[in-house]
């Protein structure tokens, strides 16, 4: 094995067993508070970073057994083996560490080479404004590993990327300023984790945690989320998934503003 693949397989290595400890992290922390918005959203933003490097280790290819497993770890599946709806998330961070198990030990078989993608590693990005200490790192890799796919050209998996940071900065912060007062600005009743994603967008808005950036988010984006499993309708064009990543900028500044 020529030096170049093994200090790659060494990088994946290494980010395999940080995403297995943050999955670890985000299931314990479910378990103590199943119901808390930003955890929930984390774990979205946790999913699509396992998701791209799911992706860069099937060589980009859906029909790679480690792909499949990716896929199948969202499904909850009745006693004859038929698919239902989506499993509960801490079900999901089970499943998937099991598949980030399964990736570890084929990056460590020595008679089948993995198939890798790589691009060269952006600069991270600093969200010491988060208040959930927990959702930091999480959403600094996945703003690293956005950029990463982007650049590779899969657009598809890097607007999902943005969405998901994006989903867990508005609701943290929507946590952060607290249920009377987003209650006194007109916000529907029920749990921040409970509200679609484009109502988390409109009441940030409204009770002036961000701007008006928003209205620039494409609609394949708005959607992300009933998408996961069936894909967009239309594939996701490089300025959909350009336009998604200025707009989580744009948010990362109003919810900084002294950056």
């Amino acid at each position: 094995m020529n030096e170049s693949l093994r200090a790659q397989i060494d990088t994946y290595l290494s980010r395999l067993n940080d995403l297995k400890g943050r999955g670890r992290q985000l299931g314990d922390a479910l378990a103590r508070d199943p119901s808390n918005g930003s955890l929930i959203a984390a774990t979205r933003a946790w999913q699509e970073q396992c998701g791209i490097t799911i992706n860069q280790l099937s060589g980009g290819s859906k029909a790679h057994w480690l792909a499949r497993k990716f896929s199948e770890a969202f499904l909850l599946r009745s006693e004859m083996g038929e698919a239902l709806e989506g499993a509960l998330p801490e079900e999901i961070i089970a499943r998937l560490l099991l598949v980030l198990e399964q990736a570890v030990v084929s990056l460590s078989r020595k008679d089948e080479p993995p198939v890798l993608s790589r691009s060269a590693e952006a600069a991270p990005r600093r969200f010491d404004f988060v208040h959930n200490v927990d959702l930091r790192s999480i959403v600094e890799q996945a703003y690293t590993d956005s950029r990463r796919v982007f650049e590779e050209g899969n657009y598809e998996l890097a607007m999902r990327t943005s969405c998901g940071i994006l989903e867990a900065l508005v609701t943290d912060a929507l946590e952060h300023r607290g249920p009377n007062e987003l209650a006194r600005s007109g916000a529907p009743a029920g749990k921040i984790a409970d509200w679609p994603f484009e109502t988390r967008l409109a009441v940030a808005e409204k009770v002036g945690l961000i701007r008006g950036g928003c209205a620039r988010l494409p609609a394949v984006a708005r959607k992300y989320r009933d998408n996961r499993e069936s894909g967009p309708e239309t594939p996701v064009s490089e300025r959909d998934a350009r336009l998604t990543g200025q707009v989580l900028n744009v948010v990362m500044r109003d919810l900084n503003p002294g950056r």
